[in-house]
């Protein structure tokens, strides 16, 4: 188990390493076709800073050579807001008082048509975390409503046993996200008081259950503003090494989550600024070609253009994060503000005039259901 690994680590060491590389280390970065734990530190060091037009060119250059002039395109479904934790970045907080709400399979119906609409054929799933309420029955519901509707499948939802990824899995799930929020002990205390979210430990070891459990693909990230971001972001790496090496059937994706305002407010302990977003997109590129690296509506609608040659292979569009927010109840309480409120059709209006293609189908499902019926 990763928690293992982990354990070898020191948070304070770790920074300090970080915060200590030399312009000499980054050349060195540079210059190597393979990167190792180190390169990265170095590449997301402030020594790299003055290094970044270079950064930006070879991972221009990798993410054209490994996934051509493709942009995949999802848009998230929110289906309830209830939640048992209590997070201090999170509207959904169970200590904040806002109308809870929580999608009948008539509602889901009703969202999905509006999304198909939109062009849609990748749909996240995102639920508050409230087991009793929003548990593994439910997703099965949800999953044998949607499989006929959508091509992927994704879920962003409380942490699972193995078995429920298992069950999961065998009813459509395609891929599973689960965020860290932030690999710092003591601060991930001071953010999760209560509810199960609070066991550091067994929120750390999910990608594991979701490797064994042969999930197709899975997502991880940080909060970026809970901690400072290097040092959370060595620790992301980190976790992909070990995770691709032991699961390595299982396809990956970072993501780059920067804290937004919601109902309630906490305000960032560490300011990312737009040139160190880069700046990590980058290095993950130029450390690891195959992973994929989503980008979501909490950026804005500049950034959101510029980074698009940069690194990133996937997008969110059109995005609402509340339960119903597409038609069934548009007032709800949202998650999180989002900063880029385009339609679909205009960011792949975006795209185009960049030479880029939208792609709102991920073919994996279908592909590995051709081989598995070849095979048998």
């Amino acid at each position: 188990m990763f928690k293992s690994i982990f354990d070898q680590y020191d948070w304070e060491e770790v920074k300090a390493s970080i915060y200590a590389k030399t312009s000499r280390d980054v050349e060195l970065a540079l210059h190597r076709q393979r990167r190792t734990l180190d390169d990265f530190a170095a590449l997301i060091s402030p020594a790299a800073a003055p290094y970044l037009g270079q950064m930006a060119a070879i991972s221009h250059a990798l993410t054209r050579q490994r996934f051509g002039n493709t942009m995949q395109l999802y848009i998230p479904m929110y289906l309830s807001n209830e939640c048992q934790n209590i997070c201090t970045y999170c509207g959904f907080s169970l200590d904040n008082k806002i109308r809870r709400k929580t999608l009948s399979s008539a509602e889901i119906l009703m969202e999905t048509a509006a999304i198909k609409e939109m062009g849609f054929e990748h749909v996240l799933l995102v639920t508050g975390e409230a087991s009793q309420l929003v548990g593994v029955d439910y997703f099965k519901k949800v999953l044998q409503l949607l499989r006929p509707h959508f091509a992927n499948i994704s879920m962003e939802v409380q942490p699972l046993d193995e078995a429920d990824y298992r069950e999961l899995s065998a009813q459509g799930l395609h891929t599973v996200l689960v965020y860290q929020e932030t690999y710092h002990q003591e601060d991930y205390k001071k953010h999760h008081p209560k509810g199960r979210k609070s066991n550091f430990d067994y929120r750390l070891e999910t990608p594991d259950r979701l490797g064994k459990a042969g999930i197709h693909k899975m997502g991880l990230g940080v909060l970026i503003g809970l901690e400072d971001w290097r040092t959370d972001s060595f620790y992301t790496a980190l976790h992909l090494s070990y995770l691709e090496k032991k699961y390595w059937q299982t396809k990956y994706s970072i993501s780059f989550p920067r804290l937004r305002p919601f109902s309630g407010g906490l305000m960032p302990k560490v300011e990312m600024s737009n040139r160190e977003l880069v700046q990590l997109i980058c290095t993950y590129r130029l450390f690891n070609q195959e992973v994929e690296l989503s980008l979501s509506t909490r950026e804005d609608e500049a950034f959101r253009d510029h980074i698009v040659p940069l690194g990133i292979t996937s997008m969110s569009a059109a995005s609402k994060t509340n339960p119903g927010g597409y038609t069934v109840d548009p007032q709800s309480l949202e998650q999180f503000e989002i900063s880029d409120d385009r339609s679909a059709a205009a960011i792949a209006a975006m795209l185009k005039q960049q030479g880029y293609e939208a792609v709102w189908k991920d073919w994996d499902p279908a592909f590995s259901g051709e081989i598995k019926k070849v095979a048998g």
